[in-house]
């Protein structure tokens, strides 16, 4: 598939994630096999008003390309502003979220509040791609909820209004993350539309990985099954070429991709206490390991990086003996 100035077969693609996908997360990501990353969504609104915060989650670096920058917002002329303004980040695409669920996203018609408006919907998105010159992506849903399933009626109006490439949460707003994602779309959506089209939704394991390809999509996002388990970038890969699967990384390489991790968090500054902020990512990292439960209460109660770096080294020594 193309994207941009990049021809790709098969990616496998970080889904954007408020909170979680920050630089340091996309780097991990990007070494352990993920062949596309996206910054967590930023707001348009805050972008054009020139918000640090807002500023700091669009910083990317070259190791992480292709790197795509994600806006949310329901006003065209905010999209459109901050779209030149994302460009000059230099980011190889802009991605519009049209997908989150969050009810006070939605509440503004944002995210996937657009799917029930689809002339602000196409406005959004004929806007962005004005605003600048990179190719814009759209990630979105299948509708509303399941008695208002739009998908198809969005895919040729998003490929019409000058999307590059269509990104698809195979699930409807009113689940959120909830039951399960209908691949089946997939098969459907990329009959009716020229664009490349990735698959997003309940990815958690390589044989997921092969399967969503089976649909014909393009490329495959990978969201919470990231979180859970970084390495699935590299293992769906291995799988892919050889049908096979590779051993789980030790208890010794677990603990030096979480300090690894964490320490870059801390360089990055992205928040007033990342040691805290990086909480979130000890049940993906410590996920099944011995004596894991009295672990986690204990690195929960430390809130400095040496803290935590010395008891997680001393998690690997006494694991020995485990």
């Amino acid at each position: 598939m193309k994207l941009g100035n990049y021809d790709l077969y098969q990616p496998l693609v970080l889904a954007p994630m408020e909170d979680v996908t920050d630089l340091s997360f996309r780097l991990i990501c990007k070494k352990l096999g993920a062949d596309i990353t996206v910054t967590e969504f930023t707001a348009a609104e805050a972008l054009i008003r020139n918000v640090p915060r807002a500023i700091k989650k669009i910083e990317i670096l070259d190791e992480e390309r292709p790197v795509g920058i994600q806006l949310f917002g329901s006003r065209p002329e905010a999209l459109k502003e901050a779209a030149a303004i994302a460009e000059q980040f230099n980011p190889d695409f802009i991605d519009i979220n049209c997908g989150c669920w969050v009810k006070n996203h939605v509440a503004r018609t944002e995210g996937a509040g657009l799917l029930r408006d689809l002339g602000l919907f196409e406005k959004v998105v004929k806007a962005t791609v004005a605003g600048t010159k990179l190719p814009v992506t759209v990630k979105t849903r299948l509708g509303w909820d399941h008695d208002s399933i739009v998908i198809e009626d969005v895919a040729r109006m998003v490929e019409a209004a000058g999307a590059k490439m269509l990104t698809l949460h195979c699930r409807t707003r009113a689940q959120a993350h909830r039951g399960f994602a209908d691949w089946a779309w997939l098969e459907r959506i990329k009959k009716c539309i020229s664009i490349p089209l990735i698959g997003n939704g309940d990815i958690i394991s390589p044989m997921d990985v092969k399967a969503m390809f089976a649909t014909g999509c393009d490329g495959v996002m990978i969201g919470r099954g990231a979180v859970a388990n970084p390495w699935i970038f590299q293992q769906a890969k291995h799988y892919l070429k050889t049908g096979e699967t590779l051993p789980d990384a030790s208890i010794e390489d677990r603990i030096k991709l979480c300090i690894c991790h964490l320490e870059d968090a801390c360089r990055n500054k992205s928040c007033r206490n990342p040691v805290l902020a990086f909480r979130k990512h000890y049940v993906g990292y410590l996920k099944g390991l011995p004596g894991v439960s009295k672990l986690r209460t204990e690195l929960m109660q430390l809130d400095t990086l040496d803290a935590v770096v010395t008891r997680l080294n001393a998690y690997v020594t006494s694991s020995h003996t485990l």
